[in-house]
This record gives structure tokens, sequence and C-alpha cells, in this order.
């Protein structure tokens, strides 16, 4: 049997751009990315803390430093920039790797910036 986990969790960051006319998903700057352990097109969740909106979409590498924060394609219609949302990855494992499974956190200051 397989579980699915919290892999890792960037907390409370905010919407930079919102990029309506694009193929699809969300641009991060590569050092949030780095920090809880992304990869490029991964699967993520992305929760709204404004307005409650939830979407799955995949990660693709923003400019490193830039705090960039972005929903492409139609995913740009759930987000306003400024507004504030969790971006979450998931695991599958085994009930005996769950035990011991510790989630990434990561807390970015109020730029998006890795602290």
């Amino acid at each position: 049997m397989q579980l699915q986990l919290l892999k890792s969790k960037i907390h409370r960051v905010k919407i930079t751009q919102a990029e309506l006319h694009y193929v699809g998903s969300i641009t991060l700057d590569e050092n949030l990315m780095d920090a809880a352990q992304l990869f490029e097109n991964e699967k993520v969740q992305v929760v709204n803390v404004n307005n409650g909106e939830r979407l799955e979409t995949y990660v693709i590498k923003g400019q490193r430093g830039s705090g960039t924060v972005c929903l492409n394609g139609p995913a740009a219609r759930k987000a306003a920039v400024g507004d504030v949302v969790i971006i979450i990855s998931y695991a599958g494992m085994s009930p005996e790797e769950a035990k011991t499974h510790q989630p990434i956190l990561v807390f970015p200051d109020d730029k998006n910036q890795v602290i």
C-alpha cells in the first residue's frame, strides 16, 4: 500500500504575477523550489488564503532570487497579485516510510525570500 503524505510546503507566499495567456503552471523562484525540494514539472497544490481557491498544477523555474510566484494559464483566474498562497507537494510512501517521514516546511519572508 502507498500512502500520500505531505512532502513539502511553502507557507504563505504572495502572488507576484498572474499570466492568463500562458500554457499553464506556476512559476516559482528557484530558491523557493530548492528550499522545498521541488522539481521542475512536479505536481503541486496551490491554496489561496485570500479566497479559499484550491488548484493543482505543475512547477516551472523562475529567476533565482526574484521572489517570483506567478500563476499561469487558467490558474491565473484563481488569484490576484498580492494574494497569499500555500504551495503543497505530496509524496507516495509505504506505511513504514511514513512512520519516520518529516516534511519540509518553508516560511518565506514578506518578499517571498527564503529565510
